[in-house]
């Protein structure tokens, strides 16, 4: 379409809570399967995974111990993270949270086992609320918070100062939304009107 795009990474994901994490992996007794809403929570556990006493006891016996539970993801990303730590993943066509809330809904008992469900700290309440509403117990895990990038100011006015103001600009979440703007109205000054 004779346009040309400049991609600017402007957050970061920070890892918290691995030790947590691996000990709530290191007992798969104690919940009836996994929820996955984001690539970064398998991200999370592969980090924890890495560890070689981890990793051992992982394809030893906990692999093939959760693998008995469903590990439920909201889309084919997430899943095919899924697949890679040696999981079978259920309800990726769903899409988004609220479908896959429904999904698990339509599959689990209420008051089974909890649902292990590592996520970020800017989870949506959704999946959460939904579980609640139907008994489904659910305990969540935050295991990456999200920051902005460590470049984003520097690429941004790199960016000005080399293109000039652009003719638009696409965000894909509220947190870049939320550290980009202030930069970027700076950089246009009174054109920030003309970008879409």
């Amino acid at each position: 379409y004779g346009l040309e795009a400049t991609l600017i990474p402007v957050l970061s994901f920070e890892f918290i809570s691995l030790e947590s994490l691996f000990e709530k992996l290191s007992h798969p007794e104690c919940y009836g399967g996994l929820v996955f809403t984001s690539p970064r929570a398998l991200e999370a556990i592969k980090i924890c995974l890495k560890e070689n006493s981890k990793s051992e006891a992982w394809s030893k016996s906990l692999k093939q111990r959760w693998s008995t539970k469903p590990a439920y993801v909201v889309g084919e990303a997430t899943a095919s993270l899924v697949e890679e730590i040696g999981l079978t993943p259920q309800g990726e066509k769903s899409g988004n949270a609220e479908k896959l809330a429904e999904f698990i809904c339509s599959r689990e008992k209420p008051n089974s086992s909890s649902l292990l469900f590592p996520c970020g700290a800017l989870k949506r309440e959704v999946l959460p609320t939904v579980l609640r509403e139907k008994g489904i117990p659910l305990e969540t895990l935050t295991v990456y918070q999200t920051t902005q990038h460590s470049h984003l100011q520097e690429s941004l006015s790199s960016y000005f100062s080399q293109q000039g103001i652009p003719a638009s600009i696409v965000f894909f979440s509220p947190s870049g939304v939320k550290f980009c703007l202030q930069h970027i109205q700076k950089l246009c000054g009174d054109f920030i009107n003309h970008v879409k």
